[in-house]
Order: structure tokens, then C-alpha cells, then sequence
């Protein structure tokens, strides 16, 4: 019985991986409609987020979602960050920025967990995190949910810090924003192996 299934379990892929790989595209969050995953479907997500690599077994990252009752709270932290940079800015300026917390019906913000107290690298954790959302958009992809990424100087804000209610050792990294692609983008060019490959 243990040889069938480590047969199981060795036996090459067939080709939904590389499906998935070549269909997702990254779609930027004001273009990213309803509907979004409901709770079952970002439960599934999240649970791919927790294959990722994990040197330590630290979990290096924690995910936080916005939901819609909080976004005018997200607004006025991008209003507040914008005027901070540029107190200047205009009243179309600032409506801007808070009209960017009602992008995408399901956002996430990405968040890098690097207590110092650790042994392991911050860089390996960044890669850890970079896997889960890796694992999170491919996820979402096989559910038939569009995703996209999202950054920007307000992650680094004081109301952004404590809208999250990060630690100090915490940094948010990024929004991951799903639901339903408004217009898809044709497929574009990507780099072949021997671009990025070498051998010593």
C-alpha cells in the first residue's frame, strides 16, 4: 500500500498546472468587478497560501482583508497619505485617492511578518511571502477569479500602520485585489529560460 501511494504522489502533472500558469494575468485592481469569491472560495485560496515554502516554519506573513464596511476607512488613510506627500493636492486629487479603496469587490493586504528574534533571513521570509501570494493568485485563477497586485508609498503610512494595526516588526507589502476581470489583456510576451538561466 505505502508503494501505490508514493506512486500516487510522484506521478508526473498533467497539464492544468501549466494551463493555469499561462491563463492568469494580472489585472489591476479598478478593473477587477464583481463578483468576488465568497467566504468558501477565499477560504480556499487562503489555504494555498499555506503551502508555500517556510524556512523555520515561522509563518512569516499574515493576510488581512478589507472588507466593504472598512474601505471609506481605507479612503481617508489614502487621502491622508497623499496629503502628507503633497500637501498641495487638489480636491480631484484627493477624491482620487479615496475613490481607490472601492477598487476590486475582494482586497487583501499582504503583510511581511520579520520579528528580528528569528534566525531566518528577512529576505527568506519576503520569498516565503512571495510564494503564499504566488500560490493565492494561482489559486484563484483555478476558481475562475481574476487577480491583480497593487503598491504604493500610503502602505508605508502611520494611518496605514495602524488602520492594520501592524507590529513593529510587521510591514505591509502589498493589496491583492479579486473578483471578476472587466476586459482581459492579450497574453504578453514571456521571457524563455535560456534569458534568465544559466549554469556555473
Amino acid at each position: 500500500m505505502h508503494r501505490i501511494e508514493k506512486t500516487v504522489v510522484s506521478a508526473p502533472m498533467d497539464g492544468d498546472l501549466w494551463d493555469l500558469l499561462a491563463a492568469r494575468r494580472h489585472v489591476g485592481l479598478r478593473r477587477l468587478l464583481a463578483p468576488g469569491p465568497d467566504d468558501a472560495a477565499l477560504a480556499r485560496i487562503l489555504e494555498a497560501a499555506a503551502h508555500a515554502p517556510d524556512h523555520g516554519l515561522l509563518r512569516p506573513w499574515r493576510f488581512v482583508l478589507v472588507p466593504q464596511t472598512r474601505r471609506d476607512d481605507l479612503g481617508t488613510v489614502f487621502e491622508e497619505a497623499l496629503a502628507a506627500r503633497d500637501p498641495a493636492a487638489d480636491d480631484a486629487a484627493r477624491a482620487a485617492a479615496r475613490a481607490k479603496a472601492q477598487h476590486a469587490p475582494c482586497l487583501l493586504v499582504a503583510i511581511l511578518v520579520d520579528d528580528p528574534a528569528t534566525p531566518i533571513p528577512g529576505t527568506e521570509k519576503l520569498v516565503s511571502l512571495g510564494c503564499a501570494v504566488q500560490n493565492m493568485l494561482l489559486a484563484a485563477q483555478a476558481l475562475g477569479h481574476a487577480s491583480g497586485l497593487a503598491s504604493g508609498s500610503a502602505l508605508e503610512s502611520p494611518g496605514m500602520r495602524h488602520m492594520l494595526g501592524l507590529n513593529a516588526h510587521e510591514r505591509a507589502i502589498c493589496f491583492i485585489g479579486f473578483g471578476t476581470a472587466g476586459a482581459m489583456k492579450p497574453p504578453r510576451p514571456r521571457p524563455q529560460p535560456a534569458q534568465f538561466f544559466s549554469s556555473l
